[in-house]
């Protein structure tokens, strides 16, 4: 069952990355955004069919809400696909979770609904030993992902 973290205007629905996995197999409308860096989209992996939009990336490494946010409108065409009947489920990921929740809550303040955020990334928490994709995360569960 999603758990929602709120933000001022509505909620962002916080879900595993098997539960988002489900959700993009049952609606062809979803759409998945990896909100990790570049490198980390390219060397490290990201679902298949993800939609790649930095929230923080080289050279800066700012967070730049208005230009996410805009960036997410494009993606969803001006939210013309938000007329008739509410937005497409929104999935964001990052490596653990942190970054795509933190995206959410700005969307979902502009006005963008249907936010999800997966809690526990591409590669999930780290492990005793430092080492990450061994707990928890979409490559842990064995979803499909690529990288280049």
């Amino acid at each position: 069952m999603p758990k929602a973290e709120h933000s001022g205007r509505g909620a962002v629905q916080t879900i595993s990355s098997r539960q988002a996995y489900d959700i993009l197999q049952r609606d062809p409308s979803a759409i998945l955004i990896d909100v990790r860096a570049t490198l980390e989209f390219l060397m490290i992996g990201h679902p298949v069919g993800a939609i790649h939009l930095a929230w923080i990336d080289e050279p800066d490494w700012q967070e730049k809400p208005a230009a996410f946010v805009a960036g997410v409108r494009e993606i969803m065409l001006g939210q013309v696909a938000c007329a008739e009947g509410g937005c497409p489920p929104l999935l964001l990921i990052c490596r653990s979770g942190n970054r795509s929740l933190a995206a959410g809550k700005v969307l979902v303040e502009a006005g963008i609904g249907n936010v999800y955020n997966i809690a526990d990334g591409f590669e999930g928490p780290r492990d005793e030993a430092h080492h990450r994709s061994t707990i928890a995360g979409w490559r842990y569960e064995g979803l499909p992902w690529e990288q280049c």
